[in-house]
């Protein structure tokens, strides 16, 4: 009995442990799909990265979710919101806007302008590269950088 109880306090004490984090990851917190997404609502607040593909099993586009996954973390720093879009048929808005053929990933400052077209997967490191250069976070890192007072 006397080794019984120690046992029951660690079954007790296990159940905490297993329950379900609803804490969002990083990785979840940046992607959305594309379909009822109007581009008007990220304007000065986000960076939209709009992916396409004909399909959901597309190589190209497999391999640029991977690889934004990989790296969330650098993206949300930079306010980026991952748009998904593998449905050609439901001619959504952003495809009607910005016109893909097959896999294409379209890069989207806070002003609402193109920045970038990719008919190929693009590492995060570059993406990151190319925000970092734009006048825009030029200026938040500026902003960031100021004393408080």
């Amino acid at each position: 009995m006397k080794r019984l109880i120690p046992l029951v306090f660690i079954a007790l004490g296990a159940f905490p442990a297993m329950a379900e984090d609803t804490t969002p990851t990083a990785a979840e917190q940046l992607f959305a799909t594309a379909a009822e997404t109007d581009l008007r609502q990220f304007v000065w607040t986000n960076r939209p990265i709009v992916v396409f593909a004909d399909s959901p099993a597309d190589p190209k586009y497999i391999e640029q979710v991977a690889l934004l996954r990989a790296r969330a973390e650098d993206l949300l720093e930079r306010d980026v919101v991952v748009l998904l879009d593998t449905d050609p048929d439901a001619r959504s808005e952003l495809r009607q806007k910005l016109r893909p053929r097959g896999y294409m990933m379209a890069l989207i400052d806070k002003d609402g302008d193109v920045m970038q077209r990719k008919p190929f997967p693009w590492d995060v490191r570059e993406i990151t590269r190319s925000i970092d250069k734009t006048p825009t976070r030029q200026q938040e890192l500026r902003g960031a950088a100021q004393p408080e007072g």
